[in-house]
């Protein structure tokens, strides 16, 4: 969704999770070649990044010019702007033709794409045989059951102020089309389930939040579901500003490869 995220684009750089190497070790182990990997509504290259470990050049694409600004410096990490008025023959062409992406992962992002448009030029791109194509999505955080029901409570007063498009990620990808051949990562209808690990402080936990579409969509209609009120109740909860504590997040994965 365009111009969706770039209000908060600073912050989500340090506001979300980096995702673990494991992920990626587990799908390049399913791509027999290791030249190129494309990272698709990149943000600040979180996604990208993890990619570098396992494939010579990574591509990284977004269509928000501020996210890209804030994003993560890496020598084999090209970022690249592509705005929805670039025709799907130019995209194909920037990423190096048709047969020619050994791994696309699209990272808390795909519930956000125009998936009719966008499924058929990741079935142009990708490598036949062997090219594997991956989504995923993390949903819920689990902290402890206090400050889990203080952050579910705050997560239900977003509700009036979320995109329709949030819906698959809302459900945790199991709804999600993905009209592609599973190779052993989750299917359509049914992702694998995802544990994913981070070190929080409370000021995190607040950028976090305030990275979150949702509650800038609130502000810029007059409410403020990170009032100071609010934030004081979660540092209660929290136990103190200076506390860090350990977050679970659940994630979901879908990886497949084009039906021949």
């Amino acid at each position: 969704m365009a111009g969706l995220f770039d209000k908060q684009a600073a912050t989500y750089v340090d506001a979300r999770p980096r995702y673990p190497s494991e992920w990626f070790s587990m799908l390049a182990a399913l791509t027999p070649r290791h030249s190129l990997a494309w990272d698709v509504g990149t943000g600040n290259g979180q996604a990208a990044l993890g990619a570098t470990e396992h494939y010579k050049q990574v591509i990284a694409t977004d269509i928000s010019k501020e996210q890209l600004e804030h994003a993560i410096s890496h020598p084999q990490v090209h970022y690249l702007h592509t705005p929805l008025t670039m025709s799907d023959d130019e995209l194909v062409n920037l990423l190096g033709g048709e047969n020619s992406v050994d791994l696309i992962t699209v990272a808390s992002a795909v519930h956000w794409f125009d998936l009719e448009k966008f499924y058929p030029i990741v079935k142009r791109v990708l490598r036949k045989p062997g090219g594997i194509f991956a989504v995923w999505c993390y949903s819920e955080m689990n902290f402890s059951p206090e400050m889990d029901l203080l952050l579910r409570i705050q997560f239900e007063r977003t509700f009036p102020f979320q995109n329709p498009n949030l819906k698959y990620a809302l459900e945790c990808y199991k709804t999600l089309p993905f009209p592609f051949e599973s190779v052993g990562v989750g299917c359509e209808g049914q992702p694998l389930e995802l544990d994913m690990e981070k070190e929080m402080s409370f000021e995190g936990l607040l950028k976090f939040l305030n990275s979150i579409s949702a509650f800038n969509t609130a502000k810029e209609q007059g409410v403020d579901l990170l009032s100071e009120k609010v934030a004081k109740e979660l540092e209660s909860a929290w136990g103190g500003p200076e506390l860090v504590r350990t977050v679970i997040y659940k994630a979901y994965m879908l990886a497949g490869k084009v039906k021949l």
